[in-house]
């Protein structure tokens, strides 16, 4: 085992095979180790000539670019995921258009998408998005490496990680994971019910012919909220594409809830459910093309119109939980 300063290195994960992909959890107590793990893994990216994505809040990306690039010339490129990840599902999309901009040699990628202060919804997504990360990079030769600080965030999320994750680095240990559950859209429990509303709900039934009403009724209740017009914009606009899916794929017919939230995360939520079904789990967290097979334009467009975007797919339909934040 290596040592630096006296402190004990986390190992740096093996450059991933050709075809393979690499996704441990990297677990920090102190900034410390923090940078002495990151940074590790970055500098052997670099010593190999491979392009390198760090995708980390703030604070953490500041230490990591006076450790690691303080003339600015190092080739790195650097993105705050508190701007980037504020929308948990907004980050696959750019994971994989770093990787795609570098065709034919291995991405190395650094993503932390959960740090202290997050609220609960965005954790729970965020946990989704790591799942998923196994699925859309599957076959890839690409390793996202993903911190957890593992003092500041409660130890359901780190359990969390233990089982979103194949491999885990800590405390100088190189490991896989034995709580690793391998499915495709993540553990079940991710599918949580959502909670209600605590204030006063205003409900709208839509039918076929009905997405103009839909609209209508959005855009008088929203003007009595605190958003900005362009804001306002953005949430009508969300509310509609899923208000067409439903028409589309939901059944033909949904139901709109709306209602405000106050206090640190205040805003307005807009919740569409319909009989609809959610047969791609990586709808919407990547982009689609015209030529994609796929579909999940009109989520994909949700993405990024909101804030935040609760999904829920059970036996009794689906349910989309639109967040878009007032100043």
């Amino acid at each position: 085992m290596r040592r630096a300063g006296g402190r004990s290195m986390i190992p740096v994960p093996a450059p991933a095979g050709p075809g393979a992909f690499v996704h441990p959890a990297l677990f920090y107590r102190d900034l410390d180790e923090y940078v002495t793990g990151v940074g590790g893994f970055v500098r052997t990216a670099l010593a190999a000539d491979e392009p390198v994505l760090v995708a980390v809040p703030g604070p953490r990306l500041d230490a990591l670019r006076e450790s690691l690039d303080p003339g600015g010339g190092s080739g790195i490129t650097w993105t705050d995921m508190t701007e980037l990840g504020r929308n948990p599902g907004r980050i696959l999309a750019a994971l994989q258009d770093f990787a795609d901009r570098n065709p034919g040699r291995p991405a190395r990628i650094v993503g932390e998408p959960i740090w202290p202060g997050r609220s609960a919804a965005e954790v729970l997504e965020a946990t989704r998005h790591e799942a998923l990360i196994n699925t859309a990079f599957a076959g890839r030769p690409a390793t996202v490496l993903c911190p957890y600080d593992v003092v500041g965030l409660a130890p359901a999320v780190v359990r969390d990680a233990r089982r979103t994750h194949p491999t885990l680095l800590e405390r100088g240990r190189d490991l896989p994971s034995p709580g690793y559950t391998g499915l495709p859209g993540g553990p079940a429990d991710l599918d949580r019910p959502l909670p209600e509303p605590d204030g006063p709900v205003a409900r709208l039934a839509y039918a076929r012919g009905g997405l103009a009403e839909v609209r209508e009724y959005a855009e008088g209740w929203g003007r009595r909220t605190g958003l900005t017009p362009a804001r306002r914009g953005d949430l009508i606009m969300a509310i509609s594409e899923a208000a067409a899916n439903s028409l589309s794929h939901g059944g033909g017919k949904g139901t709109l809830r709306l209602w405000t939230v106050d206090g640190p995360a205040a805003g307005v939520v807009a919740e569409i459910h319909d009989d609809g079904r959610l047969a791609d789990p990586l709808a919407g967290r990547r982009r689609p093309s015209l030529a994609s097979a796929h579909g999940g334009r009109g989520l994909w467009m949700i993405h990024q119109l909101c804030d935040l975007v609760e999904i829920r797919a059970t036996e009794s339909g689906l349910t989309l939980r639109l967040h878009v934040a007032t100043p």
